[in-house]
């Protein structure tokens, strides 16, 4: 099989694809997004993430890669990623009691036989009603810094979510669903892989629960009367 790039320094989008079985090589793909201009949330998304793959695939002869990029929007607004606490308080107030899309757009290119392939998914996040003291708790804790929105659903920030509607997935960075389902027209069948099979993982999908003896025997109930 060819080899698999991902073309992110992102170490969710890593640990995400991990989860697959997927073997794979980091290297990320610098773009600059500001040379996107007059297009929908869902556009940008996807043209971001090509344009990531493509920087990397130029480097490369005969690999498959993947790139992804993560927006929030808010009404019309794309939501960028804060670069200072009082950025990531700006931003969360705004999303606070609020509902907002999250969309990423991903692509995958086969760089031996120039296939590409772009799409994008959207989930719809919604934040509870934040007091001002706990957004500042929040943003104190740092997670916030450099995530999109403002928050990282599967860190602290989970207690922040009231509901979600579409792909978790999605909202952490990558959706493996719509991902693996790409992946299928590049001749990469997720649940036909070899799955990495070593004794660590075995023992860990194969342990079963034990249960623990009570360290005291319970007393004989006396005879019926």
């Amino acid at each position: 099989m060819k080899t698999i790039i991902l073309a992110s320094a992102s170490l969710r989008r890593k640990e995400l694809l991990e989860q697959l079985g997927i073997k794979f090589k980091v290297e990320p793909g610098e773009f600059d997004e500001g040379s996107i201009r007059g297009t929908a949330p869902r556009d940008f998304a996807e043209k971001a993430a090509l344009g990531k793959a493509r920087t990397v695939a130029a480097r490369h002869r005969n690999a498959i890669i993947i790139a992804a990029d993560t927006i929030i929007v808010s009404g019309s607004r794309i939501i960028g990623k804060p670069h200072t606490e009082n950025e990531a308080r700006k931003i969360l107030g705004r999303l606070s009691g609020r509902s907002h899309s999250v969309i990423t757009g991903f692509s995958v290119i086969d760089t031996g036989n120039n296939k590409a392939f772009s799409a994008s998914v959207e989930t719809r996040v919604r934040l509870k009603k934040i007091p001002p003291e706990e957004i500042d708790a929040y943003v104190k804790s740092g997670e916030p810094l450099d995530k999109a929105g403002a928050y990282a659903i599967q860190g602290l920030g989970a207690v922040l979510v009231e509901k979600i509607v579409g792909d978790y997935y999605n909202v952490v960075g990558l959706p493996l669903s719509a991902l693996a389902d790409a992946l299928k027209e590049f001749g990469v069948n997720i649940l036909r892989l070899p799955f990495p099979r070593d004794s660590a993982r075995r023992q860990a999908s194969g342990k079963s629960i034990q249960r623990r003896k009570p360290a005291v025997k319970a007393a004989a109930l006396p005879p019926a009367a």
